[in-house]
């Protein structure tokens, strides 16, 4: 079993003494944030059925199962101002395993207000463990090593995306509602058990306190027009994610496209190639520069909403490809430049990030809900170009 605190440092050794090298590296941090998000989007590939055992409408139960984004939101900004004073190793480790409580009580809750509130608890467990990896990483690795490791993780973020939503899909299909949830309360409980083999107690380079307070250190972040940007740019991304891969989903089961259950869990295999492509994202960064490289993804997945707007599957699919391709890849380009820029105390610009980019996905799931109910998919694609509009706006802050 490789150690991740030993394999994420320079020297990159395992418990039995051997180099794992880049590769197994990346796959011990990719599966941890794999196993960290599983179920952040997963229900997703669920909502139709989801809105007919509740009898809502597309916007309420979008809301509802994103929701957890809330939570997200909340932990990212707390964990992460008090990051400097929580052990990394016990807190992912607590984190992951009280997450497996909510995540199977969902297959009980009798009505959509306790769904939401369970959905809210999810994400605060799972963003605590997200935070306090994404802060792990930023203190273990070396410089030239950065950029690669945040974008094993954010690549895990996209693998499980696709794995995610194919899994819900094929057990709710087969065994129904309740048993989607019993299995992924497995998965966070094989999380917590692979982050107590993968990280090892070290000596934390957190232990020397900062001389600034967590309120001074969150003011100082903010009062950085680089990092202000970044974290406008957050906000944006999600919501265009969101708003593209939640109301697609009654797209795709209404006429003409009528796909059925495991039809729709399939359709996510448009993942796949932002799984390969975001791996190189820090890369990319690191050669072309911040900017280029948002602004080159940003321009990808605006490429893809006119096509999501087409009668044919075909066409569609490719547009939901170019979405997911541009958002994650930006996604990661911005995460690393947030840790690099952040200089002092980087937990709380990485808590201050994430609490950002998952409000982005809370107000794109309410906004661009309302106008999917009013006006249709047309409108609400409108509003998710916008949102990447104003990302690319942004960007132009991100100066070395």
């Amino acid at each position: 079993m490789t150690d991740l605190s030993a394999t994420v440092r320079q020297g990159t050794m395992t418990m039995d003494g051997h180099s794992p090298g880049v590769a197994q590296r990346s796959l011990v941090i990719g599966l941890t944030a794999f196993l960290t998000v599983v179920d952040l989007f997963a229900t997703q590939a669920i909502l139709p059925s989801l809105t007919r055992h509740y009898g809502v409408t597309p916007a309420a139960m979008g809301f509802a199962v994103n929701a957890s984004t809330f939570g997200m939101a909340t932990a990212s900004l707390v964990v992460g101002s008090f990051s400097p004073r929580i052990n990394r190793r016990t807190g992912i480790l607590l984190s992951l395993t009280l997450l497996a409580i909510p995540t199977s009580l969902l297959a009980s809750a009798p009505d959509l207000t306790v769904f939401t509130a369970l959905r809210v608890a999810q994400g605060l467990c799972m963003a605590s463990a997200f935070t306090l990896t994404l802060a792990y990483l930023g203190e273990q690795c070396s410089a030239m090593d950065a950029g690669s490791a945040f974008a094993a993780y954010i690549t895990g973020n996209v693998a499980s995306n696709l794995v995610g939503r194919l899994v819900s899909a094929a057990v709710a299909d087969s065994l129904g509602l309740a048993w989607n949830f019993y299995v992924f309360a497995g998965l966070n409980l094989a999380g917590a058990a692979l982050v107590h083999f993968t990280v090892k107690r070290v000596p934390p380079m957190h232990a020397v306190m900062p001389a600034e307070s967590p309120l001074t250190g969150t003011i100082t972040h903010w009062r950085n027009p680089k990092l202000r940007a970044a974290f406008g740019i957050g906000f944006c991304i999600l919501f265009a994610f969101i708003g593209t891969f939640t109301f697609v989903n009654f797209v795709l089961v209404r006429p003409p496209l009528s796909l059925g259950m495991m039809d729709l869990g399939l359709v996510y295999f448009v993942f796949l190639p932002s799984v390969v492509t975001t791996l190189l994202a820090g890369k990319v960064a690191s050669r072309l520069g911040t900017r280029p490289t948002i602004w080159g993804s940003l321009a990808v997945a605006g490429l893809g909403l006119p096509l999501l707007l087409a009668s044919y599957l075909g066409e569609v699919l490719i547009g939901m490809v170019l979405v997911g391709v541009g958002t994650f890849f930006a996604q990661a380009a911005a995460t690393g430049f947030v840790g690099q820029a952040a200089g002092g105390n980087r937990g709380t610009a990485s808590g201050i990030y994430l609490a950002c980019y998952f409000c982005g996905g809370l107000v794109g799931t309410a906004v661009l809900g309302r106008l999917f109910d009013a006006f249709g998919w047309s409108v609400c694609v409108a509003g998710i170009g916008a949102a990447l509009a104003a990302a690319a706006l942004l960007t132009l802050n991100l100066k070395r």
